[in-house]
């Protein structure tokens, strides 16, 4: 069967193709992956826009100029094994190409799971070129595997930005702007932030998606965009900038005079993304997780960043699946097309925040 890959075009992520090839033969200490189910969210999106600068595209070269494929979280099968310490039928947690098979070559293999050796992957950070095997990862539960593919890379970051955040003592900061305050990874950083003791969380959104972060319990206060005034000029605030919105940072920035530090995360607003030149208040400085893991794991080891997650992960699930209003639907996309147009659909920038979408592209 032909392997089939969305490309993007990298200068112009609207236009996207589908790419049907014969698979290649593997080499010896190679494996074989069916793709099986991975999420679509804005986080890819981001992926996709900063591509070139935070080297997105190099995890799954396409091999054709100027065009890309998108990475992706998600679940996937080994349907074929040249390496000694992978079988055929195990289940994989990890870092895919948009496409409906993967080939790696695992390296430094152990019994939790393994890193992709490929010569490509070498250089990039250690967080994106780890598989995880899902009989010995403790995150995993196989009745929640969309949730997980959703939810669990977002998370992730969500967990770090707060915990990094906290270790800065919030930069003397009480009062917390987080913007595109529907999407998933600021929702699941408000959602530890309110845990803290002392600290307001306010959420920035359309007036459209208002009601619904307010239906999620933990912002403190939501404002639409709009009304950004109505917070005090001279309040101290950390803004955490989920959208990427170059007007919304300007605005921000010039209205809030006692701006403590400014933390770019995301770009779900790819239509307004750029730099912002000299803005008044601190310089915005890009959140990289990997750091803030590399930081954790010398001083807690991996194990003890593990557990923290873990817990916390459970505690966030557990909300966010809770009747009689869960915070996510999913919904399911099969196929190439329907992956093609739904990648098309989020670069829209439109849709119910609480729908979430899973996608295949196997046929």
């Amino acid at each position: 069967m032909n392997t089939s890959t969305l490309l993007v075009r990298q200068d112009a992520l609207a236009t996207t193709t589908l790419r049907h090839t014969e698979p290649a033969a593997l080499a010896d200490g190679q494996v074989r992956v069916r793709v099986d189910r991975f999420a679509l969210t804005a986080n890819n999106i981001t992926y996709a826009a900063m591509g070139e600068m935070l080297e997105y595209w190099r995890f799954f070269p396409s091999g054709e100029a100027g065009w890309g494929i998108v990475p992706v979280w998600g679940f996937g099968t080994v349907t074929e094994s040249l390496h000694p310490d992978v079988a055929v039928g195990e289940r994989l947690y990890g870092y895919w190409p948009m496409a409906t098979e993967a080939v790696l070559q695992p390296h430094k293999a152990s019994s939790t799971g393994f890193s992709d050796g490929a010569a490509h992957r070498a250089g990039l950070h250690a967080v994106y070129n780890h598989y995880l095997r899902c009989d010995a990862d403790p995150f995993y539960r196989p009745d929640t595997e969309d949730i997980q593919a959703l939810l669990r890379p977002l998370f992730i970051t969500s967990w770090l930005i707060d915990d990094f955040l906290a270790d800065q003592n919030f930069y003397g900061a009480g009062t917390l702007l987080l913007s595109s305050a529907s999407s998933k990874t600021a929702y699941g950083t408000a959602f530890q932030l309110a845990q803290r003791a002392g600290v307001q969380v306010v959420g920035l959104t359309s007036q459209a998606n208002r009601a619904f972060c307010e239906s999620l319990g933990c912002y403190h206060r939501v404002l639409a965009y709009e009304d950004l005034e109505q917070i005090a000029a001279d309040t101290p605030c950390v803004y955490i900038d989920f959208a990427g919105s170059v007007a919304l940072r300007q605005r921000i920035h010039q209205h809030c005079t006692q701006l403590a530090y400014s933390c770019a995360v995301g770009a779900s607003h790819v239509g307004d993304l750029g730099g912002a030149g000299q803005l008044p208040g601190p310089r915005a400085v890009m959140f990289f997780a990997p750091a803030q893991v590399k930081k954790r794991t010398a001083e807690w080891g991996v194990q003890g960043l593990n557990e923290r997650l873990v817990t916390a992960w459970q505690a966030f699930t557990t909300a966010v699946q809770a009747p009689p209003q869960p915070w996510i639907a999913v919904q399911q996309h099969n196929g190439p097309q329907a992956t093609q147009a739904l990648f098309h659909e989020l670069l829209r920038g439109q849709g119910d925040p609480r729908l979430g979408h899973t996608a295949s592209m196997q046929p």
